[in-house]
Parts: structure tokens; sequence; C-alpha cells
């Protein structure tokens, strides 16, 4: 909860202080332009990756197999696309990160192992 706190405090004054200076350094208009093509290469991005996810997941389970990792992609996707709607260069940043297979991989790994230490802690519990 803590952690949670200090990013609802940090992000918003982090985009802002950015879009301040990036308004001051190549001006007011090319800053707006940059964040609406953003947030629009993000939702081509978001929808692109997500219908190939969604894809893959429907053949892993015709094929009888549990689409864990596809459901990871997706929840990445998912929060990667509203990260690229959220206007700001940070949010952005972090979105990208989320959309990018490479780097969607190393968020995925760190996802797992929160989850992996949260069910060992008994603060998530599996029922069969």
């Amino acid at each position: 909860m803590r952690y949670l706190l200090i990013l609802i405090i940090a992000i918003p004054a982090a985009e802002i202080g950015l879009l301040l200076f990036s308004g001051k350094t190549i001006g007011v208009w090319p800053t707006l332009l940059l964040i609406i093509l953003t947030g629009v290469i993000g939702a081509y991005l978001a929808k692109r990756e997500g219908l190939q996810t969604i894809r893959r997941a429907q053949e892993q389970l015709r094929s009888g197999q549990i689409p864990g990792e596809a459901v990871l992609d997706g929840i990445c996707i998912l929060l990667g696309g509203i990260l690229l709607l959220i206007p700001g260069f940070v949010t952005d940043i972090g979105g990208f990160f989320m959309l990018f297979p490479p780097t969607r991989r190393v968020i995925k790994f760190f996802m797992l192992n929160l989850l992996r230490k949260k069910i060992q802690k008994g603060n998530i519990k599996i029922i069969k």
C-alpha cells in the first residue's frame, strides 16, 4: 500500500515535470502531437498484440494446454494499452515496455516471481 501511495504522487509529478520541460524545449504543439501520436500508436500496438495473444490462447486451449503464458501476456498488453492512453511520457515508456515482446518477457518474469512469493507466503491460495 505504501508503494501505491508513492506511485500516485511520484508518477503524476514526473509527468507534469516532463511535459513542462518538453513544452519549453520543443514547443507546446509538438508536445501535444507527440502525446496524441503515442496514444494512437499505442492503441494500434495493443490491438495487434492483443489479437495475437487471443489466437495463441485459443490454440493452447484447443490442444488441451492451460494458456498461462498467454494470460500473463494479456495482462501486460492490457496494462500497456492503458498506460499508453494516459497522457504523459513516463506512462508511455512503461506502456511500450509492456507491449513489445522482448521487454514484456522481462516484466512477465517479475510478475511470476511476485506471484510465487505471494503463494509461498500464503497471501494467494490455489483451490483445486
